[in-house]
């Protein structure tokens, strides 16, 4: 069988830190769940290179009609991966699925399989090619806006594969009638999420395929959260309703309200507080 995995280099990924040459790795690879190639970026720390040791990994997610370099080319402070790369000792996998997917398998499209993606084909190509502390323990999963509802949803279905999860400015409830944006987007996701899911319920008790109708899960299992949200965001009113659901079901969570809108601003501060987070959480292990 041919090896259909390769790695491609992309220019605007080599950054100057601390006048070192860092390298982040873009690979493309094969998925069987959705039977075509895929690619994501792989940041190392220094230490990589030259240590025989196994690292933690952080999957970081984008948010819709994004790809898997936002990450690096969208953040307001250059080279901020590397930068949490090497202050943590973590490799940070940015993948790529779909324009306004959710990270979702649809009932309806088997081209849409990304959830299986991430849980099945992207970890084991990750534990596979790289020295990575394949377990739970070694592992955590955040996001952006639509990236965050990922997160949250895939730690709550796949609490065998993450110990700890997060989400920044997350979709916690893809209901679009509590968001804040004009009448003709709220109709737009409504029709997409129709195309992705078919008809489902809004309401109390939710739909599995949001955020906030996972919250049972979350409930038995002992996935570590930490859930933040600008106060000037469109997806405040939801990121408030998952905080009091999760309350309201005793599940241990950090929520963090901030200053800041729906912007790589906001994200480019908020993240250094989810690895902080991680490592705390992942410490307790190794």
């Amino acid at each position: 069988m041919l090896n259909l995995r390769r790695v491609l280099y992309y220019g605007f990924f080599v950054f100057f830190i601390n006048n070192t040459m860092a390298q982040v790795d873009t690979v493309s690879h094969y998925s069987q769940s959705l039977k075509k190639e895929m690619r994501y970026a792989i940041t190392f720390p220094e230490s990589y290179k030259e240590s025989e040791k196994n690292y933690p990994v952080v999957y970081l997610l984008h948010g819709a009609g994004g790809n898997f370099s936002n990450w690096h080319t969208s953040v307001k402070k250059p080279g901020l991966l590397p930068d949490l790369a090497n202050q943590y000792e973590m490799l940070i996998v940015t993948p790529e699925v779909g324009p306004f997917s959710y990270y979702y398998d649809s009932p309806l499209m088997d081209t849409v399989r990304y959830s299986s993606y991430i849980a099945i084909d992207l970890i084991k190509e990750i534990d596979e090619n790289y020295r990575t502390i394949a377990s739970r323990e070694g592992r955590a999963i955040t996001g952006l806006s639509m990236g965050g509802h990922g997160a949250i949803m895939l730690s709550a279905e796949n609490p065998d594969l993450f110990y700890a999860a997060g989400s920044m400015s997350g979709v916690m409830n893809i209901d679009t009638s509590i968001w804040d944006i004009a009448e003709e987007r709220k109709m737009l996701g409504k029709r997409q999420q129709k195309d992705l899911l078919g008809e489902i319920y809004y309401d109390a008790p939710f739909s599995p395929y949001t955020a906030v109708g996972l919250i049972g899960k979350m409930k038995q299992n002992d996935v570590r959260m930490i859930i933040d949200c600008g106060t000037k965001d469109f997806l405040l009113k939801t990121n408030r309703q998952m905080h009091q659901l999760l309350l309201a079901a005793g599940v241990p969570h950090d929520y963090i309200e901030r200053p800041g809108a729906h912007n790589w601003e906001y994200w480019t501060e908020a993240i250094p507080y989810h690895f902080l987070f991680f490592k705390q959480q992942l410490k307790k292990h190794h």
